[in-house]
């Protein structure tokens, strides 16, 4: 487990983690929390609540103190306080009363922005109502923001929710002429060496019948480049690339005029997103 300061990398100040108390969102919180642990930022874990109901259910947020207990970074019993003396993590829980949880997401966001949403998805089977079309739509008009997803059957992930433990050691990057893939490259190079034990290989991926892409990278002292061009369906290699190298996390850049889930709307990332063996990164290009 490693879980000391990366200051010196600015990947991101403040997580965002809305929930709905679902077995599906418990995968996410954990790998936000370990996000904000590892970056020091502002933690803001938010349920949207449906409007009729008496009261918030304060009791259903996942719970950080008891959560750090379990991964033996707390000492059990240590007060509230403890989250920020030792670990430098704001952590804030809020409810919105609100038909359409990600409508109201998105507004909070337009208001409060977050570098980093980290949000459940319903694995292989498909997004969860976070990402359903209508409602997709409505958070692009708002939210420009980089989104982790995190499916709820997923066979992989990068943080344990039982004990903890950082597990990077594959990263898929999907890359073509456009969208610009380096935000997405520089974004996964920097959770190689944030989160990686010292032996990441991250693979660049393209696939069709031109030339690949051939940005400049540089290998580092915790990661390795890799290059892999294929021929056939997008969804279906990138799919399959993600198998065969086991990939513990997927980067890819996403474009639209709006924002992040905007270009999730019926392309290769939301096909990839809906079958995902992994969490998915999805960075606005730059």
């Amino acid at each position: 487990m490693k879980y000391s300061s990366a200051a010196a990398i600015p990947l991101v100040k403040s997580v965002l983690h809305p929930t709905d108390f679902s077995p599906s969102s418990e995968r996410a919180f954990a790998h936000a929390l370990a996000i904000a642990l590892l970056r020091q930022t502002d933690f803001t874990i938010l349920h949207v609540t449906p409007k009729g109901r008496s009261a918030v259910q304060w009791t259903r947020f996942p719970a950080v103190r008891e959560t750090l207990t379990r991964w033996g970074l707390l000492e059990a019993g240590s007060p509230q306080s403890a989250v920020f003396d030792e670990f430098q993590v704001r952590v804030r829980k809020t409810a919105i009363r609100s038909r359409h949880p990600v409508l109201a997401t998105a507004r909070f966001l337009n208001h409060e922005a977050a570098d980093l949403v980290v949000l459940a998805t319903e694995g292989r089977e498909g997004p969860s109502r976070w990402l359903n079309r209508s409602d997709a739509e409505a958070m692009a008009r708002w939210s420009r923001t980089m989104t982790l997803f995190v499916p709820g059957g997923a066979t992989r992930g990068f943080v344990s929710l039982a004990d903890g433990d950082l597990n990077l050691h594959n990263v898929l990057v999907p890359v073509d002429q456009e969208p610009d893939c380096a935000a997405a490259l520089e974004f996964a190079r920097r959770a190689a060496e944030i989160i990686g034990d010292g032996n990441v290989k991250i693979t660049l991926l393209y696939v069709g019948d031109s030339q690949p892409p051939n940005p400049a990278l540089i290998d580092g002292p915790r990661w390795a480049w890799h290059r892999e061009h294929r021929r056939g369906d997008p969804v279906t290699q990138i799919l399959s690339a993600a198998d065969r190298h086991t990939a513990d996390l997927i980067v890819m850049a996403t474009s639209g005029q709006d924002s992040v889930l905007d270009a999730l709307r019926g392309n290769t990332t939301e096909q990839v997103l809906r079958r995902a063996p992994c969490p998915l990164l999805a960075v606005p290009a730059a």
